[in-house]
């Protein structure tokens, strides 16, 4: 009876020390590569995809191997439909870091914009398993596989070729 007490607090310190041995530590950026990293955010928030990219890689040439910043070219290039090279981008994080759940998140949107459902799906079952339910990159992806692939990810989607374009008669000038 009276190690009750004791062991109960010392269960529950168990259980919070393991309960963050699980979460990522938080990338620290040197001081340039988060000016350069933020300023790609605003320029990606305000759709200047390209200016974005210059800054991300700005950032990523100060701190070469950053996951955050890698994430980030990853997004700029999902905007500019680059679906493949933003896969390469979420993978290359995977690989040095397996459980990142943003990177996760990221390259399931990516595949179910590009038709891969079931893939998808695998990831957003992953994110789940490692307690990411709920999570922004769990509730990203579930509306990532809900809207389904872009329509240029289609098989039977008609792209204007460059003979559609010019049997269009060119619009009357006065």
């Amino acid at each position: 009876m009276r190690f009750a007490p004791v062991s109960a607090a010392l269960s529950l310190a168990l259980a919070v020390a393991a309960s963050s041995s699980h979460s990522a530590p938080v990338e620290v950026l040197d001081p340039r590569a988060a000016v350069l990293e933020e300023a790609g955010r605003v320029a990606l928030n305000a759709g200047d995809v390209d200016k974005a990219t210059d800054a991300f890689e700005a950032a990523l040439a100060i701190q070469p191997g950053s996951s955050r910043i890698t994430i980030s070219l990853a997004q700029a290039a999902r905007m500019q439909g680059m679906q493949g090279k933003a896969l390469h981008y979420y993978r290359t994080v995977l690989s040095r870091d397996p459980q990142n759940i943003d990177a996760m998140g990221g390259e399931g949107e990516t595949l179910a914009e590009k038709g891969a459902v079931e893939k998808a799906r695998e990831n957003l079952t992953k994110i789940e398993n490692l307690g990411g339910k709920g999570s922004d990159a769990a509730n990203r992806l579930i509306a990532a596989i809900a809207k389904g692939p872009l329509p240029a990810a289609l098989p039977n989607a008609k792209v204007a070729s460059t003979a559609d374009v010019a049997a269009k008669p060119a619009p009357a000038t006065n």
